[in-house]
């Protein structure tokens, strides 16, 4: 294969630029939500609407040794009935690269408004978490959970 005039061949030239293509590509993917963010998709999903605090009991680690695995529970109170009822619940993160983390829909039926998930932390941040109640109203609660890198703080 000749050699261009820089020394390069074709193949090393393309190759090249692909793979600053692809490294942009992740540089870009990894830009992390902030506060704005969050308030953002939680406006998306209810406008203006006023969040309320309590009812909402957000039981998730203060300090996340292994940010890959953190566990998140969440209980509503309210009474589940066809009159009074938790209709959804929206865990977001304002450290993650995508602010919605997961989205529960509850009925009557349900009995009982609470869910537990494991989620991944890409760094020191807090956790919002909304729910939604069958009158229209909206609670909020939310936590700061430390990341730490390898148990040594971070």
């Amino acid at each position: 294969m000749p050699l261009r005039s820089n020394g390069l061949t074709r193949r090393s030239t393309i190759t090249a630029g692909a793979m600053a293509a692809f490294a942009s590509l992740l540089g870009a993917r990894m830009a992390f939500a902030d506060e704005k963010a969050v308030m953002a998709e939680i406006r998306k999903l209810y406008g203006d609407k006023a969040l309320a605090e309590g009812r909402i009991r957000l039981d998730i680690p203060e300090i996340a040794e292994n940010g890959l695995v953190v566990p998140v529970n969440i209980e509503v109170e309210s009474p589940m009935t066809e009159a009074d009822h938790v209709k959804a619940v929206h865990i977001f993160a304002d450290g993650n690269p995508q602010p919605g983390i997961v989205s529960y829909s509850f009925t009557p039926a349900c009995g009982k408004a609470s869910a537990a998930t494991r989620m991944r932390l890409a760094q020191t941040q807090n956790i919002v978490c909304v729910a939604e109640m069958s009158n229209g109203s909206l609670h909020m609660a939310k936590a700061n959970v430390k990341v730490t890198i390898g148990g040594c703080g971070g």
